[in-house]
């Protein structure tokens, strides 16, 4: 039995502690919003963002940042990526202690264009553990099978987040390529987006296998730029996070993609939902990251000429169609 946290009470740092519950664990559930506390205290479910899936008994809600790092074996840090920076500001004398620390977060941060392991590391002096690859949050705190990866240069603390994890329903692979990973969850965000315009459009399986094709071969090719290994992308956290999140149905960057093509606004749409779509910032994230590296990223591009610059998603479309044809 191992003491842990998770910081982020979203559908995904939820599932993560359901998961770590279920095997057994303590563990800490930090709110940023406090009113969620005692609602999950007393119905014993996250009726906001997670409703129908009862807390085990061995979590604790919190809404008290030190009191859920106090005397933790494991910190899983669980907040969308635009909110980690202020997040690991306030943690940072209650790391001090020197836990594991585990990043779930998926995105790229605009101001910096860092991943989410180099903000935790701006105060946390350790590897930091990432997680990632397809899993959608209903499914897995449904008792379906799904697997991920934990990446980390060290390879002691990626076993440990892998036995912490690890269950008859949810298989955890390791890796130590901590960049393909966390860019592979951050930018099929994007794709899945795209995705969700050619569904919209009822444009067919054909656009759409090219749309997720295409998706992660500009994802592989700023992965290399960075320095990720291109193998990780056709991984559990490349490829296989891809299919999930473009598939439909339960993925939040898919519905936006999806909504886009009906004629919604990105505003309304982003405010008609109780989670965050991660896809939608890291559009323009990775698109000033292809610029640094003077990379193609077409798919991103248009994405973020949609969401940013207000063209219309069919046009985005054609605008993809009718570049100059190239090899493959």
């Amino acid at each position: 039995m191992s003491e842990c946290a998770v910081i982020g009470a979203g559908a995904w740092g939820t599932t993560i502690s359901i998961l770590l519950a279920g095997n057994g664990h303590n563990v800490k559930l930090w709110s940023y919003e406090a009113e969620l506390v005692p609602e999950m205290e007393e119905r014993r479910e996250n009726g906001k963002y997670l409703p129908g899936f009862p807390l085990p008994a061995s979590i604790s809600p919190v809404s008290d940042l030190d009191e859920a790092l106090s005397g933790i074996e494991i910190a899983v840090l669980a907040v969308p990526t635009q909110f980690l920076r202020q997040t690991i500001n306030k943690c940072a004398s209650s790391l001090a202690h020197g836990p594991i620390v585990a990043s779930a977060s998926k995105g790229i941060e605009e101001n910096t264009l860092k991943l989410p392991h180099e903000i935790i590391g701006e105060i946390y002096k350790k590897d930091v553990c990432v997680i990632s690859g397809p899993n959608l949050s209903k499914e897995i705190a449904n008792g379906l099978p799904a697997a991920a990866v934990a990446a980390s240069k060290d390879a002691s603390s990626a076993k440990k987040i892998q036995q912490l994890l690890s269950s008859d329903r949810f298989r955890v692979y390791t890796n130590d390529d901590v960049i393909g990973v966390e860019l592979g969850g951050a930018l099929k965000n994007v794709i899945a987006i795209a995705a969700g315009v050619v569904d919209g459009f009822e444009m067919g399986n054909n656009a759409k296998a090219a749309i997720m094709i295409r998706g992660i071969a500009e994802i592989t090719r700023l992965g290399i730029a960075l320095g990720a290994k291109p193998q990780t992308f056709a991984g559990l956290s490349g490829m296989g996070d891809l299919i999930t999140t473009c598939a439909g149905n339960l993925s939040r960057n898919h519905y936006v993609g999806y909504q886009l093509a009906k004629g919604k606004k990105i505003e309304e749409i982003l405010s008609s939902m109780k989670d965050v779509a991660e896809g939608v910032p890291t559009s323009r994230a990775a698109a000033k990251l292809a610029a640094k590296h003077k990379i193609e990223l077409p798919i991103t591009q248009q994405v973020q000429e949609v969401i940013f610059a207000g063209k219309d998603p069919y046009r985005a479309i054609v605008s993809l169609m009718q570049r100059t044809p190239t090899s493959e």
